[in-house]
Order: C-alpha cells, then sequence, then structure tokens
C-alpha cells in the first residue's frame, strides 16, 4: 500500500475517533453529569477519575487530531522526520497540560500566556499583509477568509481566557458566569472561515 493511501486511512481513523468522542462521549458525559452528582457520578462508568473520562478528556478528540494529522503528513507525502517530530510534539504538549492539571493556578503564566497569543496574532497578520499583496482571484479570496478566522478566532480565545479566569478572582467568586455559548459561537465561525479560506486557496490547484 502506498504511503498516501495509508496516510489517508489514517487520517479517515483520526478524524472518526475525534467525531465519536466528541460527539457521542461529550453527550453521555452531558448526561450522566447533570443526572448524578460528583459522588454519584463517580460510582457509574464516567467516574471522574475513571478511565472513560480519562480516555475522553485526553484520548478523545486531541488524539483523534493527533493521528488525524500525521495522517494527512502521510498523505502530502512529508518527511518521516517531520512526521515524527509533530507526533513527539504533540504528545508532550498533551503531557505538559496533565502536568499543569495537578498544578495550582499561576495568574503570571497566565498572562505570558495571553500575551505570546496576542504577539502571534500580530506577527500573523503582519506575514499575511506581506504575501496578500502578491495574491489575486481565488487566492487572494481565500486568504482575505483566513483573516476572518483569525480575528474570529483571538475574539473566541479572548472570551475564554475570561470565562476561564473568573473563579480565581476574589471579586468575582461564586458569580455565576453565564452560558460559554458565545465561546462556542466564535469558535465556530473562527474555525468555519479558515475552512472557507483553505477551500478558496485551494480550488485553483485542484482544477
Amino acid at each position: 500500500m502506498k504511503k498516501q493511501n495509508i496516510g489517508l486511512v489514517i487520517f479517515i481513523i483520526g478524524i472518526l475517533w475525534a467525531i465519536t468522542w466528541g460527539v457521542a462521549g461529550s453527550i453521555c458525559i452531558d448526561r450522566f453529569a447533570n443526572l448524578y452528582t460528583l459522588e454519584e457520578l463517580d460510582q457509574t462508568a464516567w467516574a471522574s477519575d475513571g478511565g472513560l473520562m480519562m480516555l475522553w478528556g485526553l484520548g478523545g478528540a486531541p488524539l483523534g487530531a493527533l493521528v488525524a494529522g500525521i495522517g494527512i503528513l502521510l498523505m502530502v507525502r512529508a518527511r518521516t522526520s517531520t512526521v515524527l517530530f509533530f507526533g513527539v510534539g504533540v504528545l508532550v504538549a498533551l503531557a505538559l497540560m496533565m502536568v499543569f492539571g495537578y498544578l495550582d493556578h499561576v495568574p503570571a503564566l497566565f498572562g505570558i500566556g495571553g500575551t505570546i497569543i496576542l504577539l502571534s496574532f500580530t506577527g500573523t497578520l503582519w506575514y499575511w499583509a506581506k504575501k496578500r499583496t502578491s495574491l489575486s482571484g481565488d487566492a487572494a479570496k481565500g486568504a482575505d477568509l483566513n483573516l476572518t478566522g483569525y480575528v474570529f478566532l483571538l475574539i473566541a480565545a479572548w472570551y475564554t481566557c475570561g470565562v476561564a479566569s473568573q473563579p480565581f478572582l476574589t471579586a468575582f467568586e461564586g458569580i455565576d458566569p453565564g452560558t460559554p455559548v458565545h465561546l462556542i459561537f466564535f469558535f465556530v465561525l473562527g474555525w468555519l472561515f479558515l475552512f472557507l479560506g483553505n477551500y478558496y486557496a485551494g480550488r485553483k490547484s485542484d482544477q
């Protein structure tokens, strides 16, 4: 079997895994978490420290995305070193996330992360502008749609930081943060425009 075909199979497996756990798994967790108290939940298969919950949190969409990324790299015949660097790099990031989950909240790290996001956003727009001047037609339309996606994802990150930090701010302790629907709204718009941008940018090469 060719490398591209193997990559396609791995890509499909990763996507199906992510969708299954992301949709079905989340529905199950939502159902159980709303039916039981934490003590009661810990007596079910979805115990907060149980295997299913860990598999959903770490091995659901994150693992699916990692596998899909490896598959797509194989499909485009990327170098083996690139595939390994990508796979190991993402695994290390997931491992660090697990470690951070057991640490106390450090506001300074939260602020540093937010600053890196803003600086990365600024740099992305700067290089986007340099490339945009040489584009036309569908490539230019794709770039413009990607820009819209970048903006919506930054907005989503901004509001996510606000919601996530609220429980650690003395003045807002115990206050209901409200529905997080606005977060998913901006994330959906961001990813949707990135998809449309890549779709239009790739139309010429597909024809």
